[in-house]
């Protein structure tokens, strides 16, 4: 074969294999065309789905408040953030360890809520955050039990002064000058104006005459001192009582004299929230309010105080107790009014919040004082003790409401504001 012959099929060759590479080259593109037109798809279907049920769907906002009333008591082996040789300020009727209560569980479960965490009360990220500001805690010895906790868990950080108390010490004013911080425990169980008077009939009894369009004054001429307020009605509601408007007798709630009209308790609990949100929403200050809600008892086995017992050791379960149906209807009487001050307030530039401790309270049978409200009640004595079923051992279960509060606190605060030197 000739040069020229051999250079000419070269030269074929040479054509054919480009050709080759050509049609190569067009079916890579075209394979990988097609793998990436097939993801697009894939994505663009993912996507749909997602987007396609949007409306049940949105990103996690770390703002973005649950309820923290729904959920369970779960074990805590920590224990309490405190106990009572740690805080002094514990009164000897919820000091249940000093009073010698042998059982120790009721120290060591948390409240887990169902949709968030709720994290441990920080007092020193609270302390830094409150400077310059005020705390008012208004309402009956459930309020300075639960102030008292709140005292407790701060005194890891700082102890207050004690600046101002009335001669009963029901009333008090606490003060922590490094932070320029104060709180106030003020004693009004009704909310409105009362009277309280002891008289003798066949035995010492107490009269009491509650004013249901006149508010109760120790709280509401301080009121433009406050930058925080914790409020709630009590089971003094519950107490025989005399009711009064406009200066006349309306009713009587149990009342021992059989010409008076029995007016109950929902009535009267209903137009004292109904005038205190009305002062509150209408004042020039505007506090950060909330309304606590109604605190459970726990009394079983018996009508008389010697015989009503609340010796249980660990939580209810949910649904192993509805409550007391009174109670219950309370709490349903909070709600309404809440509901509608709350609107009316967010119109006037006030933040009011439900501080709904009713669920979590109500599944803690093991918090109360029992017949350790008193010191050793059975070392040599008699047996038949009159328990306490109503307040709340310290530390215990109501530490929780201070976790909650804080909680709150932090959702409702201006989270710039809030510093990594907040901590220090």
């Amino acid at each position: 074969m000739s040069a020229e012959e051999t250079m000419g099929d070269n030269e074929e060759m040479a054509g054919e294999y480009d050709t080759l590479i050509t049609e190569g080259r067009k079916n890579n593109f075209c394979m990988i065309f097609l793998k990436v037109f097939a993801v697009v798809l894939l994505v663009g279907a993912v996507c749909a789905s997602l987007f396609s049920k949007y409306d049940t769907w949105k990103p996690f906002d770390p703002k973005e408040e649950c309820d923290l009333s729904v959920g369970e008591w779960i074990p805590n082996p920590a224990g309490p953030a405190y106990t009572n040789e740690t805080c002094l300020h514990i009164q000897p009727y919820t000091n249940c360890l000093k009073n010698g209560r042998p059982d120790k569980d009721y120290l060591y479960w948390k409240w887990k809520p169902s949709a968030c965490d709720l994290p441990p009360f920080d007092p020193l990220l609270f302390l830094n955050i409150m400077r310059d500001k005020s705390w008012a805690f208004i309402g009956d010895s459930i309020f300075r039990n639960h102030a008292q906790s709140f005292i407790c868990l701060l005194s890891k950080v700082a102890e207050p002064y004690d600046v101002f108390h009335d001669e009963t010490f029901s009333t008090r004013t606490w003060y922590y000058p490094s932070y320029n911080f104060t709180l106030y425990i003020i004693w009004s169980p009704f909310l409105v104006q009362n009277e309280i008077s002891e008289f003798q009939g066949d035995g010492p009894q107490t009269r009491i005459h509650v004013h249901l369009d006149i508010l109760d004054s120790k709280w509401t001429t301080m009121y433009n001192m406050f930058d925080y307020v914790v409020l709630s009605g009590s089971q003094w509601f519950y107490k025989s009582s005399i009711m009064i408007e406009d200066n006349q007798v309306i009713g009587c709630h149990n009342c021992p004299f059989g010409n008076i009209k029995e007016l109950g308790v929902e009535t009267p609990y209903r137009k004292a929230l109904q005038l205190t949100f009305k002062f509150i929403t209408t004042s020039k200050n505007k506090p950060f309010v909330f309304l606590r809600t109604w605190t459970p008892s726990h009394y079983e086995n018996g009508d008389w105080p010697n015989e009503r017992i609340c010796n249980r050791s660990k939580p209810f379960t949910k649904g192993q107790i509805s409550g007391d149906l009174t109670d219950l209807k309370m709490r349903g009487i909070e709600l309404e009014e809440f509901k509608k001050a709350a609107t009316t307030g967010a119109r006037n530039g006030v933040k009011i919040k439900l501080f709904d401790t009713y669920p979590i309270s109500l599944l803690r049978p093991d918090g109360h004082p029992g017949p350790y409200k008193n010191f050793h009640p059975f070392d040599g004595k008699n047996q038949n003790v009159e328990n306490d079923c109503i307040h709340w051992c310290l530390p215990g279960a109501i530490d929780t409401w201070n976790d909650m509060l804080m909680k709150m606190v932090i959702s409702g605060y201006d989270h710039d504001s809030i510093s990594a030197s907040s901590r220090i």
